[in-house]
């Protein structure tokens, strides 16, 4: 990848490792974005704690911070993010806060990068949508509404940008093999769940050259299920 720069949000988390290990694993240079506590710097990574991309000023701080650093930014994965289970007629209805956590860190964070990615000659923006927000089951109100809010938005920028080198995709996984998933759900076989290096793999190639043809595309990422 010639140490193109590929800034991760959500970056401390488990996908976000995954997607920062294979990276680097394959020639990027790698910044992490993420609102837990972190800051660490070796010549290919970059780590940014503390960050709430749920503010705007506070997204662009992180991508000029980005930028002073590596010169510039060629890739965008939208890690961050939140999940709640939770009934409508719940007393507290999560929907503000999933938009905020879901939708808003991504918009966010690629307004953000944008004057940067248009710059590279191979700009990218790959999201983290659902596969559960195509279909939405008891309890999934809140959370697949604001996953399908990404969706839309990876659809609409994708158009708007399409004059552009940049390209815009989201991938939709169902659930990952994660220590709380497999903590939450002891009854389901993790067989058939998506690994988070698997679902990083799709997002890198998103995020590649190769990939320049593919735009606005809502890619299934959803193991044997």
């Amino acid at each position: 990848m010639d140490q193109s720069v590929v800034v991760i949000t959500g970056g401390q988390g488990v996908l976000g490792t995954a997607a920062a290990d294979l990276a680097r694993e394959r020639g990027w240079t790698v910044a992490l974005i993420d609102h837990a506590p972190g800051d660490a710097e070796a010549p290919d990574r970059l780590t940014l704690g503390g960050v709430d991309l749920t503010d705007a000023d506070a997204a662009r701080a992180a991508m000029q911070a980005v930028a002073d650093r590596f010169g510039g930014i060629d890739a965008l994965l939208n890690i961050a993010g939140g999940f709640v289970w939770q009934r409508t007629e719940a007393d507290a209805p999560a929907h503000e806060k999933m938009f905020r956590l879901n939708l808003m860190t991504c918009l966010n964070a690629t307004r953000a990068a944008l004057p940067w990615l248009k710059r590279s000659p191979e700009g990218r923006v790959v999201n983290v949508g659902a596969n559960g927000a195509v279909k939405a089951e008891a309890g999934m109100g809140a959370y697949a509404a604001s996953k399908a809010g990404v969706h839309r938005l990876t659809e609409a920028l994708a158009r708007e940008l399409k004059d552009t080198t940049v390209t815009v995709n989201a991938v939709l996984p169902s659930i990952l093999d994660t220590p709380q998933n497999r903590k939450d759900m002891p009854d389901a076989d993790p067989g058939d769940w998506v690994t988070p290096r698997d679902l990083a793999a799709v997002m890198l190639f998103l995020a590649s050259p190769g990939a320049r043809a593919v735009r606005g595309a809502l890619v299934p990422v959803t193991g044997r299920v």
